[in-house]
């Protein structure tokens, strides 16, 4: 079947995309939206600073570029913000005890919140992984955990900004849910 053909049909102009809202929105606006990727105030100003983005992957590896550029007082800065990973609905409290004191471990010896990315990773299998990766972790010597730290909260930062990117619709700047120019 052949289309036809309807004299006066007008394209119909796409909403901005997310990227494009990113890339036009105000310095601030741009810089909070970071800042909840990565609570590095240096990180969020390098990457607002270079907008515009022509793709998704470029900003991803500018906020890896970013992330890998950070000083141990912006990493430091950066963790102080950090919480333990959400245990999925449903965990029982046993696991949510040996959860804490695990944590409470690692924070007295490092003197931050544990982090780990959790990217790709089934929800059933987030527990063991976290008390896994903190009993490792404790481990390592404050230099060594220090470069790991970093590492994870790069993929964190990096997830966060992509999930952003891709799951907010036309929202992403916009706090009050609207397409920015609505």
């Amino acid at each position: 079947m052949t289309p036809t053909h309807l004299p006066g049909r007008v394209a119909i102009p796409s909403l901005p995309s997310v990227l494009g809202a990113f890339n036009s929105a105000p310095s601030a606006d741009a810089r909070k939206l970071l800042l909840d990727c990565l609570r590095s105030l240096r990180w969020a100003d390098r990457i607002a600073a270079h907008r515009p983005y022509p793709d998704v992957d470029s900003l991803l590896a500018a906020s890896d570029e970013a992330a890998y550029d950070l000083s141990p007082g912006d990493l430091a800065e950066a963790l102080v913000a950090e919480t333990l990973p959400t245990l999925p609905d449903g965990t029982y409290s046993a696991a949510h005890t040996a959860m804490s004191a695990a944590h409470a471990a690692y924070e007295a010896k490092f003197g931050h919140a544990f982090v780990i990315c959790l990217e790709g990773l089934p929800a059933e299998e987030a527990l063991d992984h976290v008390l896994e990766g903190i009993r490792s972790r404790l481990a390592n010597d404050p230099e060594e955990e220090r470069v790991v730290a970093a590492e994870e909260l790069r993929r964190l930062a990096k997830e966060r900004l992509g999930d952003l990117l891709r799951g907010a619709g036309n929202c992403a700047i916009n706090p009050h849910g609207a397409a920015p120019g609505n």
